[in-house]
């Protein structure tokens, strides 16, 4: 039952979020601050990743390609599908639900132990649409970074192929464009988008329903990073149904 209530107070707080929105000016301002915050703050860690990732699908499809006559332009092809398809929307997901979402449930819960949030409330302003509206929107943004995520996968897997003495420059690039499907891209965005409003609002409720003091805010950053990761997770296996099965 425990679970049904908080089904129910997420789905709540998602309404109550888009209810008495704050004034444009100040929502603008916190908008960007988030943008800043939440977004081009981890465009470093996501590149540093992608790029490896990239190398390493490379990498581990060549050295499983033991006869001669499966083509070498399998490894672009690999390193593409597996790029594309998972590993920029899905693990950098993630990875950004320990990041961001980390952070979103620690400051928000930092906010209530010092009841900022009741503060808020007693002067009249919609807390939820306050804290939370500005990050979804922020995340809304979350497509591109998943896009340069791709662009740096595939980077790293046509480094480590090439220079690293698996295939060919030719080859590679020969594989990226074979039996390519423009859907798989719009896929991936749907993915991201999905990924993206769950990364900005399930850390925010964990950390605007939370109780305690300071040591309960560190134990919610823990189990909101845990949630976020299940729900991605289900929700990923849900999406891959719906649009590839």
């Amino acid at each position: 039952m425990n679970y049904l209530a908080s089904i129910g107070s997420y789905a709540i707080m998602i309404v109550e979020t888009f209810k008495k929105p704050t004034k444009w000016p100040i929502m603008r301002s916190l908008i960007l601050k988030e943008i800043d915050e939440l977004i081009y703050g981890s465009m470093g860690i996501i590149i540093f990743i992608s790029f490896f990732i990239g190398g390493v699908v490379a990498i581990q499809t060549a050295l499983n390609i033991s006869n001669p006559l499966i083509p070498k332009n399998l490894i672009g092809f690999a390193t593409r599908q597996s790029v594309i398809l998972e590993f920029a929307p899905t693990f950098t997901s993630i990875i950004m639900a320990g990041k961001v979402g980390s952070y979103i449930t620690s400051s928000i819960g930092t906010m209530r132990v010092t009841e900022q949030i009741d503060a808020l409330e007693v002067m009249g302003v919609n807390a939820l649409n306050y804290l939370v509206f500005p990050k979804i929107i922020a995340m809304l943004l979350y497509p591109f970074v998943v896009a340069i995520a791709m662009y740096v996968g595939i980077l790293g897997g046509w480094i480590a192929g090439v220079f690293g003495g698996f295939s060919s420059s030719a080859d590679f690039i020969e594989g990226l464009q074979l039996d390519f499907i423009p859907f798989h891209v719009m896929y991936s965005f749907i993915k991201s988008v999905v990924f993206a409003f769950i990364i900005a609002t399930v850390p925010s409720y964990h950390g605007f329903y939370m109780k305690g003091g300071a040591l309960e805010v560190g134990k919610a950053s823990t189990v909101s990073f845990v949630w976020t990761s299940v729900v991605i997770i289900v929700m990923n296996y849900i999406l891959t149904q719906l649009l590839l099965g």
